[in-house]
């Protein structure tokens, strides 16, 4: 079965620097009250009845309840993103957060994965690269806020086909409950209108005021007594004792839609295990990548199945496609920075050259040339003059290009309605620094791989080389940086936010480096022009670079930088450096992706992923002292 959301994960990826002790948290009416409900049923392989009967029924009470609720209904992968980022940033004001989700889900290794309607269980290699790790959703949730609850609901089944170790009990953060609609291992039912956990609990709801002791002891009474015992739901928590999930004096919440006299025996289970045994489950998922040409998928079979009966066989076809590949060569500068040097007089730049705008600082200035650097070059630093008055400089043949920016001073962030970019102050950069032209590319990233100090990543190794690199954690990138530190002698690192901030916009004051509206052709994002394709980013390169010579800090891939996340810029640093404390586990991940829309592509726009885990959309570029 599908929906596979073991403990043993979850306490992984919940141990942290999270809060010793919880403290008292309100919980009357008058608590802001924040909601994500999401609830897949058509799946292409294998529909579920009820979880979008669930996620509406849901809806419906917390919103009487006086939750603001963001509700999703077979949603695909990025609709679930966007949802799950459009949560978070709310969330980030403060109050209650409560997350439910009703759809597959399952368990890879070390991951956890919430599934969007388009997996598929044919194809069960595919889970890795579609599914949404449970513990970015925790992550994002776990970040300080004022009144700081957190409530995860997830009906959904526990039975495991996959072999791993038995799972222990969650190390949980502070004001934080997890409920499980049943036991590891075990199967959860559905009736034609609603699951039966979740039927249960909206009934036991449906009493304003009672406790989330009392609410969750009484749906999982009525579940293990309409199931005789053999489904039995799980809590874990970490609130106080007496916090009450609907406040006391709010609506009473509508009657959720009867199981209709649905029994046991007549349920079916929320879970799509072929023929009912874990053996099987094994040989479906060899048979639908047995001819596959793409490595990754040999390598999901062998994270799941490490001992499985196909493991040799596994082995071997992904060694004959590693040496099939073509070999990396040695990087060159994307294909952008080799345009011809604008002409002063012209209007605007030919498109097929993509220069920047006519709004640009100092757009009619001549262009200097690209620096260069021979084959035979070892370490010195190549510096030559770039359009803007910016020098650049590259460290070593396989070394990221770098601009080096002026020391400077900017209003950072918006006094908008995100309360993350809030307040905007002023930040002085004493020094100058050198930062990435571009992000790092596939190719750059590679040559760490081949050096055998970085990992290797199937979906970097197998995209064109002046791609960005993607599908990098935070964890990653400062393998990276301490790699090049090592190769050229030179303290690199990710830039503070602050740092990315006065690069990004490129000495402009404006919501966009090239004015206040956003203008198509210029941010590889989604529905902002062309070049642009769902699957992978553009090339590197393939747009305007902004006013200091940057490209890409607009779309597409997220960027980590230095900082940890802090839910807005109280009392942060006014003088450029990073923002962090001692262990860490939440990240800042700046300037939007190609899958995100023209909302992400403001320079103020932040957003946080946890630092050890690897999202497809997240990238990078890399930054050093001027020294």
């Amino acid at each position: 079965m599908w929906r596979i959301l073991l403990i043993a994960c979850l306490g992984g990826a919940l141990s942290g620097p999270w809060a010793e002790a919880a403290v008292p948290v309100a919980d009357g009416p008058e608590t802001r009250r924040l909601a994500l409900v999401i609830g897949n049923s058509d799946y292409a392989g294998a529909p579920l009845a009820s979880p979008v009967n669930d996620a509406k029924a849901m809806a419906r009470t917390l919103r009487a309840a006086g939750f603001e609720v963001i509700d999703r209904q077979n949603a695909t992968r990025q609709e679930m993103l966007e949802a799950i980022q459009e949560f978070d940033r709310h969330l980030d004001a403060g109050g209650v957060g409560l997350f439910y989700f009703a759809g597959h889900g399952v368990r890879v290794a070390d991951h956890t994965l919430l599934l969007p309607v388009e997996a598929d269980n044919r194809f069960p290699a595919r889970f890795l690269a579609v599914g949404i790790d449970v513990a970015s959703v925790l992550a994002g949730m776990s970040g300080p806020r004022p009144g700081q609850v957190n409530l995860v609901i997830l009906d959904t089944c526990l039975d495991n086909p996959l072999p791993s170790p038995p799972g222990a009990a969650p190390v949980l953060p502070a004001q934080t409950l997890l409920a499980y609609a049943t036991r590891p291992g075990a199967a959860a039912g559905e009736g034609e209108n609603h699951g039966f956990y979740t039927a249960a609990l909206l009934q036991a709801m449906a009493e304003p005021g009672r406790t989330v002791e009392e609410v969750f002891a009484l749906a999982g009474a009525e579940v293990r007594r309409a199931s005789r015992q053999k489904q039995a739901p799980q809590l874990f928590s970490s609130l106080p004792a007496g916090f009450r999930l609907l406040a006391a004096g709010s609506a009473a919440p509508p009657q959720p839609m009867a199981l209709a006299g649905d029994t046991w025996d007549d349920a079916r289970t929320r879970g799509i295990l072929p023929k009912d045994s874990a053996e099987q489950y094994e040989l479906t998922f060899w048979e639908s990548i047995k001819d596959s040409t793409f490595p990754s998928d040999y390598e999901a079979y062998l994270q799941a199945y490490p001992k499985g009966r196909f493991a040799t066989l596994a082995q071997a076809r992904l060694e004959r496609l590693r040496a099939a590949a073509p070999k990396t060569e040695t990087p060159s500068p994307p294909a952008a920075a080799k345009t011809a040097p604008e002409r002063p007089a012209a209007p605007r730049a030919a498109p097929e050259h993509r220069h920047p705008t006519p709004a640009a600082k100092a757009a009619t200035e001549p262009a200097g040339p690209t620096a260069s650097v021979p084959a035979a070059a070892t370490t010195p630093a190549k510096a030559a003059a770039d359009t803007r008055g910016v020098s650049e400089v590259t460290d070593c043949p396989t070394c990221p290009q770098l601009v080096i920016l002026p020391r400077g001073a900017f209003t950072m962030g918006s006094n908008t309605d995100d309360p993350s970019e809030r307040p905007a102050h002023r930040v002085s950069i004493a020094e100058s620094f050198a930062i990435g032209k571009y992000e790092v590319t596939a190719e750059q990233w590679n040559a760490c791989t081949a050096a055998g100090a970085c990992p290797r990543i199937e979906t970097i190794a197998n995209v064109p080389g002046n791609s960005p690199a993607s599908d990098i954690s935070w964890d990653n990138a400062q393998v990276y940086v301490k790699w090049l530190s090592k190769l050229t002698g030179k303290a690199y690192r990710l830039p503070s936010e602050a740092e990315w901030e006065y690069a990004a916009r490129g000495g402009t004051a404006t919501r966009y480096w090239w004015g206040e509206q956003m203008r198509q052709g210029n941010a590889n994002c989604k529905g902002c022009g062309d070049p642009w394709r769902q699957e992978a980013p553009a090339k590197s390169g393939s747009f305007a670079a902004n006013p200091y010579g940057l490209h890409d800090v607009n779309g597409s891939v997220w960027e980590w930088v230095a900082d940890c996340w802090h839910s807005s810029y109280r009392s942060a640093p006014t003088d450029g450096r990073a923002w962090t404390e001692q262990h860490c586990q939440v990240r800042v991940i700046r300037g939007g992706s190609w899958r995100d829309g023209p909302g992400y592509m403001m320079s103020s726009t932040r957003f946080k992923y946890d630092a050890s885990v690897r999202e497809f959309q997240n990238g990078f570029r890399v930054a050093r002292d001027n020294k």
